[in-house]
């Protein structure tokens, strides 16, 4: 009991370490820099499930097959992740013209390069659900106070045990003089 404990409490830990350097590096302002984007849509399924999060690179160049990322990233605005199934270029601008694996026809818009955020380099099935999780209140409160309270407690219980050992240890040298 007490070993699954710790591999529960170490899997924890893990994972908090992990979605905290995942945060911090996705929000550092450096050109190039990855990004991580939460899909919420299952558009792009079997390649990226709902609820994956995906790595974004930006890229110098794009080509068919490769699935990008591109749209308005804001509080009212969602990016779309799809992939590549044709480029044009139209009075010297590429443009892409887009696709969903599990949908039936392209997308309507094409996209231009400018509004590319950058090419889908890994996509790791349902973390997003976690991450979007902790970006909420209530998910950080579970994300952060569920193992504080474990924290505490496992270390109360090691101090509790040191303390009876040296009540014991106090007990039989006064047993002995």
């Amino acid at each position: 009991m007490k070993v699954l404990l710790k591999i529960i409490y170490y899997a924890v830990v893990a994972v908090l370490v992990l979605l905290a350097l995942l945060l911090i590096a996705s929000k550092l302002p450096i050109a190039g820099n990855y990004q991580i984007k939460i899909v919420l849509s299952g558009s792009m399924e079997p390649a990226i499930k709902t609820g994956s999060i995906v790595v974004i690179k930006p890229a110098d160049s794009y080509r068919i097959g490769d699935i990008i990322t591109f749209g308005p990233d804001n509080k009212k605005n969602i990016p779309i992740s799809h992939r590549i199934v044709e480029t044009r270029v139209i009075n010297g601008e590429t443009r892409f013209l887009t696709k969903g694996d599990a949908n039936k026809q392209p997308d309507i818009a094409e996209v231009k390069v400018s509004a590319v955020i950058g090419k889908v380099i890994l996509s790791v099935p349902y973390f997003g659900y976690l991450l979007d999780m902790a970006r909420k209140p209530l998910g950080m409160i579970i994300l952060i106070g569920v193992p504080a309270v474990v924290i505490i407690f496992d270390e109360g219980h090691k101090i509790w045990r040191e303390m009876k050992k040296m009540r014991q240890k106090k007990d039989e040298t006064n047993d002995t003089i």
